[in-house]
Order: C-alpha cells, then structure tokens, then sequence
C-alpha cells in the first residue's frame, strides 16, 4: 500500500474509539444498567482496568509484529502452527462477525423509534440489511476512505455527547449516583464490569489494521493507550450524567435507547432527537471499523492458510470477498440473535483470544520484550473475567452459555477438518519491526 494510503495515528484512533463507544453507551447502556444498577460508572473503570491489562502486551507485540492479523500473529509466535492457533484464528475472525451483528442490531434499535416506526421483526430486518449493506459497500474503496470517515463520524459523535454531558452534569441528582457497596451489589458491579470489558474491545482493531498504519512500530502503541484512556474519561462521565438525572427503571425499561431517553429530563425532546442521531453516529462509526478489521482478517488469515482461499482474492470481479463474508455473516447472526445474548458471547470469546495472547507474551518476552510478573499477573485476571463472565451466562443466560461453548468447540472442529481436507498449514512469516 502507497504511504500516502496508509491510515495516520489521529484516524485510526478515531476508528479505534468509534468501534468501543459503538460497542456499550449506545448498543448495551441499559443491559449494564440493569445489573450494575447506581454502581455503573464504577464498572466502566473496572472493565477500563481490565483492557489496559489486556493492552499492555498488545501495545508490545503490536509494535514489533507488524500483522493484519492482530493478536492471531501473536498467538502465532508463541504457539506455533497447531491446531489450537488455527482454532483461535478461527474463532477471531467470528468475533468480528458476531460484533458486526451486536452494532447492527443496536443501530436497528435507536433508528426505529426516532423516526417513529413501530418496531416488528420485518422493520428490524429491513434496517439491519440496509445499514450493512451501506457500510459494506463503503469499506470496498479501501482503508483510507474507512479512515477518513471515521475521523468525521468520530468528531459528530463525540461533539454531540460532549452537548449531553455538559447539558446533563448541573442536573445530576447526587443521591441517583452514590454507590451501593454491599454483598449484592457488589456482585452486580463485578457482573456488569466483564459484561462491559466488550465496550473497550475496539482497542484490538488497531493491531488488525497495523500493516495499513503509518510509522506503525510507533503509532501502534500510542493509539492503543490514548484510545482506551479518552473512551474511559467518556463513559464514565456519560453513566454519571445517565444515571444522575433518570431512574434506574425508567433506564432500564427503554433499553434498546437508554441514552436517548435519559436525555429528555434535561433537555426535552431536543435532547432525544440529538442522543438518537448520536447513536446512529456511534454505531455507524463502530460497525464500519468493525467491517474493515474482521475483513482485513479474513483477507490476512487465508493469505496464511488458515481460512479458505477464496477468501484470499482481494479483488473478484472488483470486490473484497473477505469483506462480502464477514458482512453477509454478520447479518445472518443478527436476523437470528437478540442483544443481550450477542453481547456476552462476544465478551468471552474475545476473552478467551485476550488470555492466549497474555500467554504468547509471557512467552515471547525474552524476545520482544515486557515484564513477566506483571504479564503474569494480567494473565490472572483476565482467567478470572473468563470465569466470572461464564458463571453469570450460566446463571443468567444458559442460552448465551451454550453458544459460548458451541462457537468453541465449532472453532475447533472446523479447524481439524479443515487441515485434514486442505492439508494447509498457516504461515508463521508475519513481518517484523524490531
């Protein structure tokens, strides 16, 4: 790719931020709500912690593998080619599938009732094919042009919640905010801070995009932290002015538009009007990021013999075939999965990849650097999310909990099967920058 193409470090930390803020304020508020009750600002900064756990080895890797990839490169050099690397290559590329359909959904969710359309299964039907077929069809002109559109989505979305928090903050109710601290709520917190680790998980998209990045060695780890450290200020500010000026139950109860909702007390109908077109912003800027990562992995990983090799011909007939699979995918599981289940099976399957790269770090870091007991400790508490997140699904979503277990045990099935008839090994010849 010309230098000139390549993203600069302001866009693809806008394309960075666009996929977290997309991924909770908007599309899973009311779901957090419901669990984490007045404790939610709390939950965001637990689930910020548990991303800069996750990111202080991304930022590492990231800045000496230099792979479309992402994290699949890492897991890679620390494991080598066997059939478990295959199986979470795998299993990485459903997530952006399965993330595809959670902002889908969601843009579906707040774009009905602004334009007062009664919601039925055909009218969710029906915008979720339009909208993917909108930002599929953007992504075909290439990383610059996701870039530049980021950046502009990025600026009207963040520009409209700055209106909402500054509108909102001399309103805050100060007794709709004091945390509750005991045994039950506490497990809420900690419930809704694992359920909520998928609203910083956008952050990865920056390692899937690396060979698309100017100065990457350098760009890398500066997105990664100024990304995460800016969407945390944001969504803590954003559940404070929420939760301060609008009941527990009126918030819960419009879960599909909780902001939206939650700005009318202080700003009228203006104010829903204005949360409901920064929704439609902030899901659009997380759906088109989200498109181009998990086709720039579909692309990478079959150039490496890990995915069919159809997927690998760029350009057919002028189209992106990885960008046509990920995106046709992705509505399949829409049309076919509510919200709430969507959200936590994406959260434990990015967990799952998260603690294979923790351990590929441990591993590598004699080579390419980082800290082993601090590697080691991250490693810890991200096993103890995994569980966490499980042991709610099983309570609270056996549905989400099966599905979770089925997508693992299909990752890897499809994987043997896969090697077996092909007889293709994955590439281990990532690029370096050391």
């Amino acid at each position: 790719m010309a230098k000139d193409k390549k993203l600069s470090l302001v866009e693809v930390i806008s394309m960075a931020i666009g996929t977290m803020i997309g991924a909770s304020i908007f599309s899973i508020f009311g779901l957090g709500a419901k669990i984490a009750g007045h404790d939610l600002p709390e939950a965001f900064i637990l689930s910020g912690m548990y991303a800069l756990a996750v990111a202080y080895s991304y930022a590492i890797l990231g800045s000496k593998i230099i792979s479309n990839a992402g994290p699949i490169a890492f897991i890679l050099k620390g494991f080598g080619d066997n059939i478990v690397t295959g199986a979470l290559s795998v299993l990485m590329w459903l997530t952006y599938i399965v993330s595809i359909s959670l902002f889908v959904k969601g843009f579906a969710g707040y774009f009905l009732p602004l334009f007062h359309i009664p919601t039925s299964s055909l009218a969710l039907g029906i915008v979720e094919v339009g909208v993917i077929v909108f930002f599929t069809a953007l992504n075909f002109f290439g990383s610059k042009a996701v870039g530049k559109a980021e950046f502009y989505i990025v600026l009207i979305k963040l520009s409209i919640l700055l209106v909402f928090i500054l509108g909102g903050i001399l309103s805050i109710k100060g007794y709709l905010i004091k945390p509750d601290f005991d045994s039950s709520h506490s497990l809420g917190l900690l419930n809704a801070s694992v359920i909520f680790f998928l609203s910083y998980m956008g952050f990865g998209l920056i390692t899937n995009a690396s060979e698309n990045i100017k100065n990457p060695a350098k760009n890398v780890p500066k997105a990664i932290f100024i990304s995460i450290a800016v969407v945390m200020v944001i969504y803590v500010f954003i559940s404070l002015v929420t939760i301060g000026n609008l009941p527990l139950s009126e918030i819960i109860k419009a879960q599909e538009n909780a902001l939206a909702e939650a700005a009318r007390p202080f700003l009228g109908n203006f104010g829903f009007l204005l949360i409901s077109i920064g929704a439609l912003f902030s899901i659009s800027s997380a759906l088109n990021a989200t498109i181009f990562g998990g086709a720039n992995i579909a692309y990478s990983l079959a150039k490496d013999g890990e995915l069919p090799e159809v997927l690998e011909r760029k350009i057919w007939f002028k189209s992106t075939e990885g960008l046509y699979f990920t995106a046709g995918l992705g509505l399949v599981f829409a049309l076919l999965f509510d919200l709430s289940e969507i959200a936590t099976i994406t959260s434990s399957v990015f967990t799952v990849i998260y603690i294979f790269v923790l351990i590929s770090h441990y591993k590598l870091s004699s080579q390419f650097g980082g800290k082993k007991p601090l590697i080691l400790f991250n490693l810890i508490l991200l096993t103890a999310v995994f569980v966490v997140l499980m042991v709610y699904q099983w309570h609270t979503q056996k549905s989400a909990f099966y599905g979770s277990i089925i997508i693992f045990a299909a990752a890897l099935i499809v994987e043997y099967f896969y090697r077996k008839i092909t007889k293709r090994s994955f590439s281990n010849e990532v690029k370096k920058n050391v």
